[in-house]
Formats: C-alpha cells, sequence, structure tokens
C-alpha cells in the first residue's frame, strides 16, 4: 500500500510538473519533438552496440544476424527518412489534431492500477489494429508495393529500421498510436506513457538483438514475440504479422519461430 501510495505521489507531481509547462506541451512541435527524442533515444543504445560488436565478440554473439553489419550510410538513410516524415508530414497534421482538439487537462493525475490496465488495453488494441493493416500489406501485392516495401529494405533488422517506412506507412501508424488511447478514454499522461513503452517496444523488436532480458523473454508462455519474431518477419516477409503479441498469428497460422527454420543460423539471409 506504502509503494502504490508513493507511485501515485510521483505520477501526481510528474503531472503537476507538466502542468506548469502547458504552453510548451501545446506546441504543435512538440508532438514530433518528443515522438523524435524517445525515438532517438531508443536507438542509440542499439547502434552502440552494433558499432562495438564488429569488435567485441561478447556483444554479437547476441545477435539474430550476427553476419549482418551496421554502416554509417544505412544509419543516415533511416535517419534522413523518418525526419522527412516527421517534419514533412506529422508536423503539420499535429498542428491541425492540436487546433482541433480542445481538452482541458484534468487537475489530478491517473490511479497507477488505471495507467497499468489502460496501457496493457492500448498495446492490445494498436496490436489488433497493426496486425489488420500489416495483413493486408502483405496479401494485395498493390498495398506491398506501393506502401509497405520501403520497410523490407532491409532483411537483417536494426534499430534505426523502425520507422524506416513510406509516408503512408507513417501516418497510418501515427494514426493508430494516436487514436488507440483516445478510442480508450485514456488519461493524457497515461497517453505519453503509452507513447513511450509502444516506441521502445517497436524499436526493440527490430533492434536485431535477443538478449536474456529480452522482453519476449520476460513474457511467458510465449505470448510476446519481440526481436526474433520480427526479424523472422523481415526474413521470410509472410509470417509474424503482429508487433507485439503473438495470438493473432497463431489464430491466423502465420505465426513462426526460430525452430521452423531449415538451415542453420549462420547461413541466414544477411544484407
Amino acid at each position: 500500500m506504502e509503494n502504490s501510495t508513493h507511485t501515485q505521489l510521483l505520477l501526481q507531481g510528474l503531472w503537476d510538473c507538466m502542468g506548469a509547462r502547458q504552453s510548451l506541451l501545446t506546441s504543435p512541435l512538440f508532438p514530433v519533438c518528443f515522438s523524435l527524442t524517445v525515438y532517438l533515444g531508443c536507438c542509440l543504445p542499439y547502434i552502440c552496440l552494433d558499432l562495438l560488436s564488429l569488435k567485441v565478440p561478447v556483444i554479437r554473439r547476441f545477435k539474430i544476424q550476427p553476419q549482418s553489419k551496421l554502416t554509417w550510410a544505412m544509419v543516415w538513410s533511416c535517419t534522413s527518412n523518418v525526419l522527412f516524415n516527421h517534419f514533412c508530414f506529422i508536423f503539420p497534421l499535429s498542428a491541425l489534431h492540436l487546433y482541433w482538439r480542445d481538452v482541458v487537462p484534468p487537475a489530478l493525475a491517473p490511479e497507477v492500477y488505471a495507467v497499468v490496465r489502460d496501457i496493457f488495453a492500448c498495446l492490445l488494441l494498436f496490436d489488433t489494429q497493426y496486425f489488420v493493416w500489416h495483413l493486408l500489406h502483405h496479401k494485395v501485392p498493390w498495398l506491398y508495393k506501393t506502401f509497405h516495401k520501403e520497410h523490407h529494405h532491409f532483411t537483417a533488422t536494426f534499430s534505426m529500421s523502425t520507422d524506416n517506412a513510406s509516408v503512408w506507412e507513417t501516418l497510418s501508424l501515427s494514426f493508430f498510436s494516436v487514436v488507440t488511447p483516445a478510442l480508450l478514454g485514456c488519461h493524457p499522461l497515461t497517453e505519453m506513457l503509452f507513447f513511450i513503452l509502444h516506441i521502445f517496444l517497436s524499436v526493440e523488436a527490430h533492434s536485431g538483438y535477443d538478449f536474456p532480458w529480452s522482453p519476449h523473454r520476460v513474457v511467458p508462455f510465449g505470448l510476446y514475440g519481440g526481436a526474433p519474431h520480427h526479424d523472422l518477419h523481415h526474413l521470410k516477409f509472410r509470417v509474424n504479422y503482429a508487433p507485439y503479441f503473438t495470438h493473432w498469428d497463431k489464430l491466423f497460422g502465420t505465426l513462426h519461430g526460430e525452430e521452423t527454420e531449415t538451415e542453420p543460423k549462420r547461413k541466414r539471409k544477411t544484407l
């Protein structure tokens, strides 16, 4: 009970601190800067690991595709694409969204239980939305070639490839991530915490690393896919469509794991 009280006070203090900076939070640049800061902050540790793995074998042993190598050209290609999509498309749409959305922020922070419950519900709903979108963009050749193929430019995933996508894909997934907490009536603070977790899990799924502490190893019963799940999707293209969990792929018969691979890991397709 005491720990719950301390956590609630921490949430309230965080919310009060944010409330004192409403002019910043309501700026049309804030969503773009917030998204990019969290995204690049999540990618940076993995980029450092990729560069260190070239000389440190103990790091390379955790890479899912150990023969793959990250180059600065790859990093810059993905970074320029992300910046272009965010400032040319996400920014003007964020400005319109803030102009139309006249919401008076609540005075109280959400309850700890409500935060956990709502974030989990957001993950489940986004997982469903993206699974349907993703499945369609692989099953319909025109959708794949026109909109989704760019994301599959790299067959070995790495952190910066997370948002390496077409404008349509960037806008679609941004729409899902924004509308999901809105549909569930989440507290604004819960929305921000969901965005942070969503971005981290997306980057982790594209990281190309399988550590003993990776999320898919922490969540029991194989309910969460993680980096190996999505890396295999980039290799085989028509498997593992869900971004987080594995239940939709199980139901649709599209779930494949490492044990289904017929080739040894050392012979897997690389960049």
